[in-house]
């Protein structure tokens, strides 16, 4: 069965000076300010179209490699992700690095590198954001 999550943004005045916020209305888990600025410069304590970008990348990576791991047998102990969601005003999004450390009792380092290609190919926001070079950085804890 399909599944359909809604945020939902509010913008007043102009792009560079105007400010806006994001509610997550799915999980009702909070509402967020956003600014040009927090999008271009310094986030201040504000979110951007970015931030929210990289945290849905870092959890679903996560969440697919977890699933091919446990698939194969090798249930991991931890993945720790990261998403870097690089942003260029007058370019747009340039590019994505993600970060994983797994805890992975029974595999090697390299073996769990293979996993984290694989999840990095076959999670369904890499596929969205196929567009942009996505980086993949991976560590292992044995």
């Amino acid at each position: 069965m399909a599944t359909t999550r809604t945020a939902k943004a509010h913008w007043e005045g102009s792009l560079m000076e105007g400010a806006g916020q994001v509610a997550l209305e799915s999980s009702g888990v909070g509402t967020y300010d956003v600014t040009w600025a927090s999008r271009a410069n310094d986030a201040n304590g504000k979110t951007s179209p970015e931030e929210l970008i990289a945290a849905a990348h870092s959890t679903c990576f996560s969440m697919a490699l977890s699933h091919a791991l446990a698939g194969a047998g090798n249930p991991p102990a931890s993945i720790d992700t990261q998403a870097d969601v690089t942003f260029q005003p007058g370019e747009g999004i340039t590019g994505i690095k993600l970060s994983v450390n797994g805890n992975v009792p029974g595999l090697t380092a390299d073996e769990f590198a293979e996993f984290a290609e694989g999840a990095k190919k076959n999670c369904p926001v890499s596929q969205a954001l196929s567009a942009v070079p996505i980086t993949l950085d991976v560590t292992f804890t044995a």
